[in-house]
């Protein structure tokens, strides 16, 4: 297969170029979309490099500050930067913003994308748009706007992809051939589904057959439970052969995932990963991961045992790994009830619990990344204020949180190998 031309828009930490390559799908970054600056530092240590470009390093402080004064960006994922913050930042971490912005194709705000900024050719899009006004979650925290359009709710930004895909069309500039859509499954609820159901007309005005179906990340190998909804797109346009075969294609699906899971289990890039794979539990005093694990390892209050006690058990106090063939979604949060388990520990510290939860490390091992890309994130992890580092324990967990896991793309992006040979007759 040729080498695709992507563009990744909301493209958090970068799942879906980690699993394009992971399937064996070579592939050129034109352009990412992402203002959340915690996620597009981490996108461009663990994709590009921890080094500063040679251009930015040479910059002084305020000239940095004076460039990243133009963008929209965000601390936190939620709402802008104010200039105050974004000028309180130490030196290092505003190169490192501006380093990520150049060395990705940071295009930061969706809002402010245009048709003439959007490469030549693109082969596939990508946009997992956020899921706080639609998930079970934000609803509990106040967030339902939906996707109302005009709404200004986040989730609302879905119909910004639709808007730059017309300008495109409107200036003849060509489409990308394959979208992908990742979101949670209440899309189809009889809150969203009216919404949801415009935006297929809105695709197949702009040309556009499209496919969606229910998925659990469990089912490609990866050991969590974490239902989505995932939506491949393909641009025909008005050829009626290339129809009738995207059709004849999209019919193989079916209503469930089990074609894609079965195809995806017969390939030479599935592996089933266990949860004793991916907890890291170690008693030598010295090794970063028992620090990590100090870290995670709450007070002994009354609170923080029911914590113990209300959640699942993935190490008991036993020390027996749970039966359990999954783990509960992975959250933003992990110190808290409901989490996605615990783990005994006794670190002998007093005033200490005797469990901990889950480390950033694990949370991100168990969205499909690896131990190196934590350790990336690690040797890029300066201090942007004093006594304060650019990547805390809960910012990882929190960007973990907000990803995809990467097998679970895998066992979609692994049908674009058959959709590939259809297309190209």
């Amino acid at each position: 297969m040729k080498k695709f031309k992507i563009v990744e828009l909301f493209s958090g930490i970068g799942s879906q170029a980690r699993a394009l390559e992971n399937v064996g799908i070579k592939i050129d970054v034109q352009a990412t979309c992402e203002w959340d600056i915690h996620a597009f530092i981490a996108y461009d240590a663990m994709h590009k490099g921890t080094n500063i470009l040679d251009e930015v390093a040479q910059m002084p402080k305020e000239e940095v500050f004076n460039e990243l004064k133009n963008y929209t960006l965000s601390n936190n994922g939620k709402e802008p930067m104010t200039i105050k913050t974004l000028h309180s930042y130490s030196e290092e971490v505003l190169k490192r913003i501006l380093t990520a912005i150049k060395r990705t194709n940071n295009l930061v705000d969706i809002s402010k994308i245009t048709a003439k900024k959007m490469p030549k050719k693109t082969d596939l899009l990508t946009y997992s748009f956020p899921c706080q006004d639609l998930s079970n979650v934000g609803a509990f925290h106040g967030y339902n706007k939906g996707i109302d359009k005009d709404s200004g709710s986040r989730s609302s930004l879905l119909w910004q992809v639709g808007r730059i895909l017309t300008e495109m069309k409107s200036s003849n500039k060509k489409l990308p051939r394959y979208l992908v859509m990742e979101n949670v499954p209440t899309l189809l609820s009889k809150r969203h589904k009216d919404n949801f159901n415009l935006w297929l007309d809105e695709l197949k005005e702009l040309g556009y057959i499209s496919k969606y179906v229910r998925v659990n990340a469990r089912n490609y190998g990866i050991p969590q439970n974490r239902p989505r909804l995932l939506m491949l797109s393909v641009y025909v346009n008005d050829n009626v052969l290339l129809q009738t075969k995207v059709n004849n294609f999209f019919e193989k699906w079916g209503n469930n995932e089990e074609y894609i899971v079965d195809q995806f289990h017969k390939s030479k890039f599935f592996k089933n990963i266990a949860i004793k794979d991916l907890i890291r539990v170690t008693n030598d005093k010295k090794s970063p991961l028992w620090f990590e694990a100090l870290e995670c390892t709450p007070n002994d209050t009354p609170s923080r045992r029911k914590i113990w006690d209300k959640n699942p058990k993935i190490v008991d106090s036993d020390g027996c790994i749970t039966k359990e063939n999954h783990i509960r979604t992975i959250t933003t949060k992990q110190d808290r009830h409901p989490n996605s388990g615990n783990i005994y520990i006794d670190t002998n510290f007093e005033g200490r619990g005797k469990f901990r939860y889950l480390t950033p490390r694990e949370c991100l091992l168990f969205m499909g990344f690896e131990d190196s890309d934590y350790e990336k994130l690690q040797k890029n992890n300066p201090l942007q204020r004093k006594n304060s580092r650019l990547f805390p324990r809960d910012k990882i967990i929190r960007m973990a949180g907000n990803s995809i896991p990467v097998k679970m793309l895998e066992g979609f992006f692994y049908q674009l190998y058959e959709l590939e040979k259809i297309i190209n007759g």
